[in-house]
């Protein structure tokens, strides 16, 4: 198969969940043997994150063939008032700077790759294949989070390109029922992230002088939240001396960081709460670590929670964070609590104080994730394209 992956975004030096799919991605389809080319749209020049296959062509349509394209400063301006105001609206300033200045080079990207199969990894890429270049070759949407959103902040235009794609890929059962609520015509499948099985795990059991809660995902307020993580460990940092908080990942703006710093120095706890910064060996991050916290305000699919179960780590996570429902049971793989402070702080203590738990729970996550392992994902996402490009031939 001659497959096009579409993410239509940045991807040099992220390293954040998309970038790192868009890469695994396409590097085992062309392990697997089929042709793979990826096409991007990122301001920045320079090396991708994540490792990419030297054989996989890679096209930024933002600086091709020879000429760079960059972002008007009237539409920058205009996304940035409308950003804190409405959010649909700024994202469709985006679409119309990709419909403007950036169709053209992605039709030229076409008719040099000429793919049986294109995987699109946002609805915006979908649309302007679909409903702005009008292309006939079958397009795949993913979506990475909950489909819900594309009718509330994603651009209306976008919305008709779902319809039209082959199948919209969506991560969990819950999420279809949420597309197929708006879109009854739409056809669907469902398929999670690939999670990679390690082949040791956390050693829970162990003696330890020290004990260490991680945190790993970006830095963000309205998000990830670890402020919420700062706050409920402190409350039980005295009762538990030989306890540690690390949190991994990158600052999400400057100021939330320094709030970060700035509430981990007031309620003197520099001694016990870590801001680590970015690693590339989150595997031993999760394997030096007892409990896996988790404060997400929404979620896709995640990676981090995924690979923390993975090596057999119980996680606390809130109940109200629909995909995490998808992923953890509570009280068998994890631990789901209700919102605010209190409930997560509760949830911590009651796996710090009991290290039975804190087993049966980390064995309990690490074989529910058997069922993301890596080939079986991979197998099901050729499967899908075999099928796909059988039948439109």
């Amino acid at each position: 198969m001659n497959i096009l992956v579409a993410n239509l975004t940045k991807m040099v030096d992220d390293s954040g969940g998309l970038a790192k799919v868009t890469c695994e991605f396409s590097n085992e389809m062309k392990r697997r043997g089929h042709c793979v080319t990826m096409v991007y749209s990122d301001e920045k020049k320079g090396n991708f994150y994540y490792p990419i296959d030297e054989d996989i062509p890679c096209y930024d349509i933002r600086h091709f063939e020879g000429k760079s394209i960059h972002y008007p400063w009237y539409l920058k301006v205009k996304r940035e008032i409308l950003r804190p105001i409405n959010k649909r609206k700024a994202r469709t300033v985006n679409t119309d700077f990709a419909q403007k200045y950036l169709l053209k080079n992605l039709s030229r990207v076409l008719e040099i790759t000429k793919p049986d199969v294109i995987v699109a990894f946002q609805s915006a890429a979908s649309k302007m294949l679909i409903c702005d270049l009008h292309t006939d070759i079958p397009v795949v949407t993913m979506s990475h989070g909950d489909p819900e959103d594309y009718f509330h902040t994603y651009p209306e235009a976008e919305i008709p390109a779902l319809e039209k794609s082959s199948v919209c890929q969506v991560l969990l059962p819950s999420f279809e029922a949420h597309l197929k609520h708006h879109l009854p015509k739409a056809k669907t499948v469902v398929i999670g992230n690939a999670i990679p099985q390690y082949n040791t795990g956390a050693d829970l059991s162990a003696e330890k002088k020290l004990h260490r809660i991680v945190f790993v995902g970006r830095l963000s307020k309205g998000h990830k939240r670890p402020h919420l993580l700062i706050e409920a460990f402190s409350g039980l940092a005295k009762n538990f001396p030989d306890w540690q908080l690390e949190l991994w990942g990158a600052e999400d703006g400057k100021a939330y960081y320094k709030e970060l710093q700035l509430m981990i120095h007031q309620k003197k706890m520099e001694k016990r709460i870590f801001l680590k910064g970015t690693t590339n060996h989150v595997e031993d991050v999760l394997r030096r670590a007892d409990i896996f916290a988790f404060p997400s305000a929404y979620e896709g699919f995640s990676l981090a929670l995924g690979e923390a179960m993975s090596m057999g780590l119980p996680s606390v996570a809130f109940k109200s964070c629909e995909s995490v429902c998808g992923m953890i049971e509570d009280g068998k793989t994890g631990i789901l609590c209700a919102d605010g402070v209190q409930p997560f702080q509760d949830a911590l203590q009651s796996l710090m104080q009991d290290r039975e738990l804190r087993v049966e729970i980390g064995r309990n996550a690490r074989v529910a994730m058997k069922s993301f392992a890596p080939d079986v994902i991979w197998d099901k996402w050729e499967n899908l394209l075999e099928g796909i490009v059988k039948e439109h031939h």
